[in-house]
């Protein structure tokens, strides 16, 4: 195994991680930019008014995004378990 090889692989794991959390985190963000701007409309000072909208959102998320998300792993797992032979030869 060679640097430039560890390197690529660090790199497909970070690129596939992104990938994953990426739309979870994303509508947690939009979700709460949006009850932060309603609590200073309303004046609401509560602190824990974000986390039941968060949850749904990101239930949500999991439900329309799960088996995407589910494809780009499995893929990712496969494409390293088919390819180990050849990575731990070079």
């Amino acid at each position: 195994m060679n640097e430039e090889l560890v390197i690529q692989l660090g790199q497909d794991a970070l690129k596939t991680t992104a990938l994953l959390a990426g739309p979870l985190l994303l509508a947690a963000l939009v979700i709460g930019l949006i009850v932060s701007i309603f609590q200073a409309l309303t004046q609401i000072n509560e602190a824990t008014l974000t986390f039941i909208p968060k949850m749904v959102v990101v239930a949500l998320v999991i439900v329309l995004a799960g088996p995407w998300m589910l494809d780009v792993m499995s893929s990712y797992t496969v494409n390293l378990f088919e390819n180990i032979a050849t990575f731990v030869r070079e």
